[in-house]
């Protein structure tokens, strides 16, 4: 029997903010229900961050209202600070993704908090939406956790201590995110072990970025070390806007490719999820897009654990 794998979209998120010209919000929408339509249930579809230094995502409250029409969808919305946490809780996000990074100096340049402060407010953002009616579950992430591009080497004891705070605070989930790609799959096997020993069942996901090529390399060691829950973006779209140097997300595409191939099943359709890039391209600059899988095709030897291929 193939082993369940879980892959979230970070796309209208992570993938879209560091671009310049705007998507309109009905794109951002059609792409959405592509991604479902190829079997993606999870996708982090905005931010609830101030427009004026990342304003792609200006229209998160809309996004969202339109994402929860979707049926099945699990609809994901980050926030960095409580006003954001009570905008996307008001906006009806069923996730509210929360950062906090294992660097002070990422950490003061993205929210201009110290990791120490940020933590303390992250406590207060999670008390805040535990006494709200409606229940959501709160994924925290453990931001440059592999290495950060302005403080370079972040102490693995920083990033232990980081996570067990969060966890302290009440997190329901925690991702390990490897903000500027830094990572090697040999340092997401002692990161992993020591976060998992300091926090158990809680670590749930890595988020890797593929700015030295290494993405699927450390998704296949996240693999062998329990992990079951990667963050990925259809055609490798992203970055930090506040991390200098940090290239795009592990391609979706590609991610799903190897997953299903080693008999790990995603429940996605490959050539539907291949398809779903015409909702976006448009609206990208030239050659935003990338991906094995996407420039070369799909090889007559594919054969989904999932057995999704129409």
């Amino acid at each position: 029997m193939s082993e369940r794998v879980t892959v979230t979209e970070v796309g209208p998120r992570d993938g879209l903010q560091l671009i310049a010209q705007p998507v309109p919000t009905e794109a951002k929408i059609a792409w959405i229900k592509a991604l479902h339509a190829a079997g993606l249930r999870d996708i982090e579809v905005g931010s609830f961050v101030s427009p004026r230094l990342v304003p792609q995502m200006a229209d998160s409250a809309a996004v969202v209202a339109q994402a929860l029409r979707i049926e099945g969808l699990t609809v994901y919305a980050l926030a960095a600070n409580l006003k954001g946490a009570m905008a996307a809780y008001a906006a009806g996000a069923h996730v509210i993704v929360i950062p906090l990074s294992a660097s002070d100096r990422h950490s003061r340049a993205n929210v201009n908090k110290g990791t120490l402060e940020h933590i303390a407010a992250i406590g207060d953002i999670i008390e805040w939406l535990r006494a709200q009616p409606r229940p959501v579950r709160v994924d925290c992430v453990t931001a440059s956790a592999f290495g950060c591009s302005v403080a370079g080497t972040v102490p693995l004891k920083d990033v232990v201590a980081a996570a067990r705070a969060l966890a302290l605070a009440g997190a329901d989930r925690i991702t390990l995110a490897d903000t500027v790609g830094y990572a090697h799959p040999a340092l997401v096997r002692d990161t992993v072990r020591a976060v998992q020993d300091a926090v158990g069942p809680l670590l749930h996901k890595l988020h890797l970025h593929d700015t030295m090529g290494l993405g699927l390399a450390n998704a296949v060691m996240g693999l062998q070390e329990g992990i079951r829950e990667f963050d990925a973006c259809m055609g490798g779209l992203g970055g930090c806007p506040f991390a200098p140097g940090a290239s795009g997300n592990i391609v979706t595409e590609d991610l799903v490719f190897m997953l299903e191939s080693m008999g790990c099943a995603t429940r996605i359709d490959l050539p539907a999820l291949l398809a779903a890039r015409a909702a976006i391209a448009p609206h990208l600059p030239a050659g935003a897009l990338r991906g094995g899988v996407p420039v070369a095709g799909i090889p007559s030897t594919y054969r989904p654990a999932s057995g999704c291929m129409h």
